[in-house]
């Protein structure tokens, strides 16, 4: 058994820094079942949004973001997001991260879908990286946080309905720990993975979500996932992502006769319409004309401006074979974010006490049924910040959760797993949830995906169950949980709103105007 102040599960922005900001106070075990820098946040292209400019203002962010998210979301918890962004980047600059700025020395600020105003704090179309990097360095230099890799969290400790840690695989010997702490901080991030097109990484298996279910804990609007309409169309490009930012600087969608079409399903914005909405028009555009995806124009553009803007976009662009300078870019929709999650209030506590959650793996009301674009990272800082502080707060936390019992069913694991075995269940598991729970749903789709999932989950249970364990039984147990979760929340919403959109129940409803919440009463697994 380890025994620590504070546990933090997930080396993304809302984890990292989360412990930076607890260190001060205890000593701090930071979980990361890949390396320190696997996470979505390394990933993210476009930037944060905040109000930074001289041209903007709080009350036009907060419109922005409450108009994207289709009526759901929480007001309260969108100001708190806007009131308190640019503090959070300006904590980022002051740790050393690099921000694109002009020549007179003030911020450089693009434009995103969704944005009535130009408020994108980015490194060129590699923000993510570069706060990342800030605070994995920061982190490193602190004496106080111990980074564990490939570090695999299974379950959460529970205790008199209170969350005292995780169980914990080291990957590296097969050993299972228990990791013991009055507060633990859910930041595992998204859940791409259960789809078979996703811009996410590999690690995006939505294991906080699966494991916070199991505990006990309230989840919700697991059904809005957010699909990026344009990630790149190569047999050899998975999960590259074109960023909004291409849009937001003039890029242009077309058919492959060159015409353009997003005026036709948005008259005003166009191109820089909401995602929700270019990624059905996309999807609709491939429907009607059998092509195999659409193409995002920036021909039109300053070259040199083009590869100074976007230079990871442009090399990896031309490493296929495409100039996007002179050609246009072979674009799909794929799935991106996860607007749902573990339910969290405007501090990062969740339904069960001594459990936090922050960043994609939460549910803290600010995406509603659509989230805007670049509001991912600035979530992750502010109520990472305001999480810290809670737990900072409260001493009734420490008077607990002392010791934990031995990993449960951990005898009689024998014999080697089948991972090709595995690989197969997940790969079945994605064709699914790509065919019958994407972007347009039905009824009918949802009760084969309900069907097939539940077949699944028979086939893999004796895996998790019987062999020992590893990290890719673990995920495919935790991908089979979020995606049931998924389509349960997708049953229950009798409407079209946002980025659930169903044949079935075309119109929006003022009576479903609230969130869909899922309750389990929490049995832990042996």
């Amino acid at each position: 058994m380890q025994n620590y102040d504070y546990l933090v599960l997930g080396s993304g922005s809302a984890g990292l820094s989360f412990a930076l900001e607890v260190s001060s106070k205890g000593r701090v075990a930071l979980i990361t079942k890949k390396d320190r820098t696997d996470s979505s946040t390394n990933w993210a292209q476009g930037g944060i949004a905040g109000v930074m400019g001289p041209d903007d203002d709080p009350e036009l962010h907060v419109q922005d973001t409450l108009i994207a998210g289709a009526g759901l979301c929480h007001e309260d918890a969108v100001r708190v997001l806007v009131a308190e962004g640019p503090d959070r980047i300006r904590e980022l600059m002051e740790f050393g991260a690099n921000f694109n700025r002009e020549p007179g020395g003030e911020l450089s600020l693009g434009r995103e879908g969704g944005h009535s105003r130009r408020r994108i704090i980015h490194t060129a179309d590699l923000t993510g990286k570069e706060v990342e990097r800030t605070l994995v360095e920061a982190v490193k230099a602190h004496p106080s946080i111990t980074v564990l890799e490939h570090h695999y969290a299974i379950d959460l400790i529970m205790q008199d309905g209170r969350c005292c840690g995780a169980y914990v695989l080291d990957e590296a010997v097969g050993k299972v720990e228990a990791y013991v702490a009055p507060a633990t901080l859910l930041a595992t991030g998204g859940a791409g993975q259960v789809y078979k097109f996703t811009t996410n990484p590999p690690i995006a298996t939505g294991d906080g979500v699966a494991i916070a279910w199991r505990a006990g804990a309230e989840i919700a609007d697991m059904e809005f996932i957010q699909f990026h309409p344009t990630s790149l169309y190569h047999p050899d490009a998975k999960s590259f992502l074109i960023s909004e930012a291409v849009r937001g600087e003039g890029g242009i969608l077309r058919r492959k006769d060159g015409t353009a079409f997003m005026a036709e399903y948005d008259p005003e914005r166009k191109d820089l319409a909401p995602r929700d909405i270019v990624a059905r028009a996309i999807d609709s555009e491939i429907k009607k004309t059998g092509d195999e995806c659409v193409y995002l124009d920036v021909t039109h553009l300053d070259p040199e401006e083009v590869k100074t803007h976007f230079p990871t976009i442009y090399a990896r662009c031309l490493s296929f074979g495409i100039d996007i300078t002179t050609d246009l870019i072979p674009v799909v929709p794929a799935a991106h974010y996860s607007c749902g999650g573990v339910v969290s209030d405007l501090h990062g506590r969740t339904s069960l006490e001594g459990l936090y959650a922050c960043g994609e793996v939460a549910c803290t009301g600010v995406h509603g049924a659509n989230r805007l674009a670049s509001n991912s990272l600035l979530e992750a800082l502010v109520f990472g910040k305001r999480a810290a502080d809670d737990s900072l707060a409260r001493t009734d936390l420490a008077e607990a959760c002392a010791s934990a019992a031995p990993f449960p069913g951990a005898a009689g694991r024998v014999g080697a797993l089948d991972h090709a075995l595995v690989a197969a269940l997940r790969h079945r598991l994605q064709g699914v949830m790509q065919k019958y729970v994407g972007i347009v749903r039905s009824d009918s789709r949802l009760q084969k995906a309900a069907a097939a999932l539940h077949a699944l989950s028979s086939e893999a249970k004796p895996l998790f169950n019987n062999y020992v364990l590893s990290d890719d039984v673990l995920e495919l147990r935790n991908m089979i949980t979020v995606a049931e979760l998924i389509i349960r929340c997708a049953q229950k919403r009798k409407e079209s709103r946002g980025l659930h959109y169903t044949t079935d129940y075309l119109q929006t409803l003022e009576s479903e105007r609230h969130d869909t919440v899922l309750r389990n009463a929490g049995i832990h697994p042996a």
